[in-house]
């Protein structure tokens, strides 16, 4: 089925049309939010959460503004971010167990494979050494610019252009 009818089907609220964008784009979802969250149980559950809030602002999507992969992915990767500020996420990793940190120690320098979850790591892998890293850490490691800006000891208005232009090149890649 064409995306753009589905899409529309889905903004005039058809559960079919749910359903299938739901089956969709589920899996891809699933794995940026656990990337974040490093917990699939707490990533289903911002799951569902993503959906229910696509589904009531479904007619805040607009074509002309990017693709609807891209709007549900933006509100994925802040979903999963506000949950892991939240006081109940800072809670329940207060006893984290080892594996957790062991993966963090593994993944810290190089590109997490779950980003191919969302097929963009082999474009990713193709910027400059620069634009990995700011990338790596605002949009698969959940940081803030501000945050980025401290772990990459830059100014915060470096990162903020070098992310317009990393995600502009990456963009062209993408579309070729």
């Amino acid at each position: 089925m064409d995306l753009d009818l589905l899409v529309k089907q889905f903004q005039q609220k058809d559960e079919k049309a749910f359903e299938s964008l739901y089956h969709m784009y589920s899996t891809s979802m699933h794995g940026v939010i656990n990337t974040i969250v490093r917990d699939s149980e707490m990533a289903n559950e911002v799951l569902q959460d993503v959906f229910v809030k696509v589904w009531h602002n479904a007619d805040s999507y607009s074509a002309e503004k990017g693709r609807f992969f891209t709007w549900i992915l933006n509100i994925a990767r802040n979903a999963a971010i506000d949950k892991t500020r939240s006081k109940s996420f800072k809670n329940s990793r207060k006893n984290l167990k080892a594996e957790f940190f062991v993966d963090i120690l593994e993944t810290q320098e190089s590109l997490n494979d779950k980003t191919d979850a969302i097929g963009i790591g082999k474009f990713v892998k193709k910027l400059a050494k620069t634009c990995i890293e700011v990338i790596e850490l605002l949009y698969f490691k959940g940081y803030t610019q501000s945050e980025a800006s401290e772990a990459l000891d830059m100014p915060i208005g470096t990162i903020k252009t070098r992310n317009r232009n990393c995600i502009k090149e990456l963009r062209s890649m993408v579309l070729k």
